[in-house]
């Protein structure tokens, strides 16, 4: 097993359950490592409770496969995002949206008390710290 920080692991974060390979080149990796250090590991510090990661690295024919973003292309496919689930993902989001840096925090579907799970990114620079909420893959707020 392959760590990228305390708490999260490559394998973790590129696994995928398309019958496809998910093996991320150098610099995706060396951008899991940032994501990794810089938000996921803080995050999961600061919630005190374990973070599943389900959805991580993507390659474009993962990312197709699933129909992800494509215009602009998904921050998955560059080692940038994470899709992540826990106990409670609205005291996540929340966490997230208060406390770190992030380029996107995304309340994903569920309804206004609580998402199916958060999608954030992070990136070495440039973050935007932009908020968005999607409901059956169409933007609410």
């Amino acid at each position: 097993m392959i760590k990228l920080g305390k708490y999260f692991s490559l394998e973790e974060l590129t696994v995928t359950h398309e019958n496809l390979d998910n093996t991320p080149g150098v610099l995706a990796t060396q951008k899991l490592k940032i994501l990794v250090q810089n938000l996921l590991d803080p995050v999961r510090e600061m919630y005190g409770f374990p973070i599943c990661i389900n959805s991580g690295f993507r390659t474009l024919a993962v990312n197709k496969a699933i129909g992800g973003a494509t215009k602009p292309i998904s921050q998955h496919t560059k080692g940038e995002a994470a899709d992540l689930d826990c106990a409670d993902n609205a005291r996540l989001f929340y966490l997230i949206r208060d406390h770190f840096n992030y380029d996107q925090l995304i309340w994903e579907e569920g309804d206004n008390l609580q998402p199916d799970w958060v999608h954030v990114s992070f990136k070495a620079e440039g973050n935007r710290n932009q908020i968005l909420k999607f409901k059956n893959k169409k933007q609410v707020a």
